[in-house]
């Protein structure tokens, strides 16, 4: 049983009240992308050895939903600063899912982001490593 209203916080309650007018189509969507973003922010990591700077690019299948990814996409990039992308990637998903932008031409733009962010990151490695300290 839910807590009643009034001992949730507002963005809950904002929260649920979205999703209760959300199509069920919208729904699957909306718990798939939170699932994504729990797993981008684990509550407590173990230290771990630093991740490979060259990304493992595991392929794209025939069919994809964006949400799946974008999962493909962080597996292929960990060593990518995932809240540097979150805003981006975001974006891209509510263009999906509110816009009806379609699922390909979002996971293009998705695959594109993830890229430039890693020749981003990468040359300025190259900085840290040429610049005398």
């Amino acid at each position: 049983m839910l807590p009643s209203k009034m001992q949730l916080p507002a963005d809950q309650r904002r929260l649920l009240r979205l999703y209760r007018d959300m199509p069920d189509s919208a729904r699957e969507s909306l718990l798939s992308f939170a699932e994504f973003l729990v797993q981008q922010h684990p509550a407590a990591e173990p230290m771990a050895a630093p991740p490979s700077t060259q990304p493992g690019i595991i392929r794209r299948p025939e069919s994809e939903s964006v949400v799946a990814a974008l999962r493909r996409l962080a597996q292929s990039f960990p060593m990518l600063d995932k809240g540097e992308l979150l805003h981006e990637a975001s974006d891209l998903m509510s263009a999906h899912v509110l816009q009806g932008r379609p699922a390909a031409e979002v996971i293009d733009e998705l695959e594109a982001l993830f890229r430039r962010h890693h020749e981003r990151t990468e040359s300025d490695g190259d900085l840290e490593r040429t610049t005398p300290g």
